[in-house]
């Protein structure tokens, strides 16, 4: 399933039919991409180029997210300017536009020059070895206790380079965490294509054809720390069951890279409990994440290497109780075959 992409690249209508030229980057957005904390700002500078947005920030508040603690000012500034109520957005529907215009101005310098992310073994995308008339569900290691860049990277590589487009399956957290609401405009990750992390919304974007990309360990990825980077949890079996009923071809794809998006971490449990976090790391660099919290949406510079494995097919169960059954062993299938792979890639890469 391929989407068609704009047929015009350099411009983009959205709503009331009014034509919005592209997002040009000037000096002040380069900056911004080699400055960590500027990187929120571009973000919302690139959704206001092309939405409206009142209840977004503004250009006082954004030099304040340039200095130690500036940020915390700027958030009581545009509450007070609020009313005192949190932002709200009227915009929340997955808009493939707005997904390929942000891939292209904004995700395509950080994917390429400073992530410098790169596919390998790309020969098993082929026709022959996955069709294009169904959906497909790729599943990849997760690591790095940090903002998805490992995913928002693969999907970008998959829809640009290979015209594979699919839709990340992100934490609940993504789309409802106070946070999200104060550092990016409300509904951001639906407008972008995200998938809610939940059996429900999974299925629906199966039904619908859409290619999603899932990480099978769900939150125990990333919250397994620096200690246990390369080592594989637990994968859920949802994916395997949804592939049966479906019979949805599972692409593994493993990623090399991406512990190095946040080194030295370990999860601090009970403050993320208490936070209601999907996870809180405590390393070296938290302490400067206190100082400047619009680093929240930035990582550390890794070399991203991606190697797509071959196409998986399932077969259908008929019974329930061996449905779950064979779910359950082909997950744990899958999660061994992955785990020897990379730790083969590890081994030929010396690390």
């Amino acid at each position: 399933m391929i989407n068609q992409y704009l047929e015009n690249p350099h411009n983009c209508e959205l709503g009331n039919n009014n034509l919005i030229p592209s997002y040009k980057f000037n000096w002040f957005d380069w900056f911004c991409l080699w400055y960590p904390p500027g990187w929120l700002i571009l973000f919302n500078r690139h959704w206001q180029h092309y939405h409206s947005d009142r209840d977004g920030w503004k250009w006082l508040e954004y030099g304040l997210f340039l200095i130690p603690c500036g940020f915390y000012l700027a958030v009581l500034i545009r509450w007070l300017r609020l009313g005192c109520r949190s932002p709200n957005n009227d915009i929340t529907e997955f808009n493939p536009h707005y997904q390929q215009l942000f891939g292209r101005e904004i995700l395509a310098p950080i994917v390429k020059h400073y992530f410098r992310a790169k596919l390998h073994n790309i020969e098993n995308l082929s026709i022959q070895n996955l069709s294009r008339t169904k959906p497909v569900i790729a599943i990849m290691n997760h690591a790095g206790m940090s903002f998805p860049w490992d995913f928002i990277s693969l999907s970008y590589l998959l829809s640009e380079e290979c015209g594979l487009p699919v839709q990340p399956l992100a934490g609940t957290a993504l789309f409802d965490h106070v946070l999200m609401r104060w550092w990016l405009p409300v509904g951001w990750s639906n407008v972008l294509g995200g998938v809610r992390a939940e059996l429900n919304s999974f299925k629906s974007a199966i039904v619908e054809h859409k290619n999603v990309l899932y990480a099978p360990e769900g939150l125990r990825g990333p919250m397994k720390g620096w200690g246990q980077r390369y080592q594989l949890q637990a994968f859920d079996i949802s994916f395997v069951q949804l592939s049966q009923n479906y019979q949805v071809p599972i692409l593994p794809v493993i990623c090399i890279g991406n512990e190095k998006l946040h080194p030295f971490t370990i999860n601090f449990r009970w403050l993320q409990r208490l936070f209601r976090m999907p996870f809180l790391p405590l390393s070296p660099l938290i302490f400067i994440f206190a100082l400047f919290p619009s680093m929240g949406v930035w990582a550390m510079r890794s070399h991203l290497n991606y190697y797509i494995q071959p196409v998986d097919i399932t077969t259908k169960i008929s019974s329930d109780i061996n449905q779950r059954l064979a779910a359950y062993q082909k997950a744990q299938k899958l999660r061994e075959y992955m785990q020897i792979q990379i730790n083969q890639l590890l081994q030929k890469n010396s690390i």
